[in-house]
């Protein structure tokens, strides 16, 4: 493959920190779409007078085109309606709808080979969305759930156990929002589970901040939400693809049986490289866990399926 182009759909703090991470990285060309004209052309121009100081080689341009996204061999998208404080994940669906619809095709018109990674919010169902929308296989389109929400927790953990956050090998499951379901036997410190080393009850205490990472960000900022987190989580799934890494990260996939799901997107761990999804990992759940997964996953099929597409 030579050198890889990505799209990163919304100039907003998101899609443009994921921008700047990418080509910062030399992962790929960027080209950096929004509908409000100037916006992207300003980020990228400012992005790449960075260039020589950053060291980077990489390309960036802004546009307001979808034809300028011919050919790209990843799709991120970013766009939609903000959160704010006091709206829920699923006050946002109906309006992020019409949005990612309009924008899938677009790629997907233009891309017919690209994988998209979808970020926008409520993200299950967007990512849903986004695969009904565009036609391709659902191994190419790809929810960024799971690795902001397993990073979040792992943040949080090291804090209370006194450890670099990369110390932490965290596993958060399930639907992104309040049923998102963490996985303590699986969330290990230098290879030992947390379990042996929180109380139950400590342990949902961080569970619980874990679920409400992204509201506790909004209500501090007052005007606005996390960026940084789900840029680097972005990111880190879309170098697994370009580089084939086929590493495991917790993703927003297809299930078809996979843990007694089927015919539903979910936050499971996933093995992503070139193709995409090139494997979901099944791992041992408790009865509780696995409860709390399937209710998640009925959450995203109900909030689906009130959808008119």
């Amino acid at each position: 493959m030579g050198k890889a182009k990505v799209t990163v759909v919304g100039a907003g703090f998101v899609g443009a920190t994921a921008a700047q991470r990418i080509v910062e990285k030399d992962l790929a060309d960027v080209v950096l779409v929004d509908i409000v004209e100037g916006l992207p052309q300003g980020k990228a121009l400012d992005i790449m007078q960075s260039a020589a100081v950053e060291g980077f080689s990489s390309s960036m341009i802004g546009t307001n085109r979808y034809q300028d996204t011919a050919d790209s061999h990843v799709i991120v998208i970013t766009a939609g309606f903000a959160r704010k404080p006091g709206m829920s994940r699923d006050d946002l669906l109906f309006k992020n709808t019409e949005i990612v619809g309009g924008i899938v095709t677009e790629c997907a018109q233009y891309s017919p080979r690209a994988i998209i990674v979808m970020v926008t919010n409520p993200l299950d169902v967007m990512t849903w969305l986004a695969c009904k929308k565009s036609g391709f296989p659902a191994e190419r389109v790809i929810g960024m759930a799971g690795e902001l929400d397993s990073a979040r927790y792992a943040y949080f953990l090291s804090e209370e156990l006194k450890c670099k956050p990369n110390d932490v090998k965290a596993t958060v499951l399930g639907g992104h929002g309040d049923q998102m379901v963490p996985v303590p036997d699986y969330t290990l410190v230098h290879g030992k589970p947390i379990t042996q080393l929180l109380t139950p009850e400590r342990i949902a205490q961080i569970n619980q901040r874990t679920r409400d990472g992204g509201a506790e960000i909004v209500k501090l900022l007052k005007t606005g939400s996390a960026y940084y987190a789900p840029s680097s989580s972005a990111v880190r799934m879309v170098r697994a693809i370009l580089k084939d890494t086929r590493e495991t990260i917790p993703s927003c996939v297809y299930l078809q049986g996979q843990y007694g799901l089927k015919d539903v997107y979910c936050g499971v761990p996933a093995k992503l490289g070139r193709e995409g999804v090139q494997e979901i990992v099944e791992i041992t759940l408790t009865e509780a866990e696995r409860k709390a997964l399937h209710a998640s996953a009925e959450d995203v099929r109900q909030n689906f399926f009130k959808l008119t597409i």
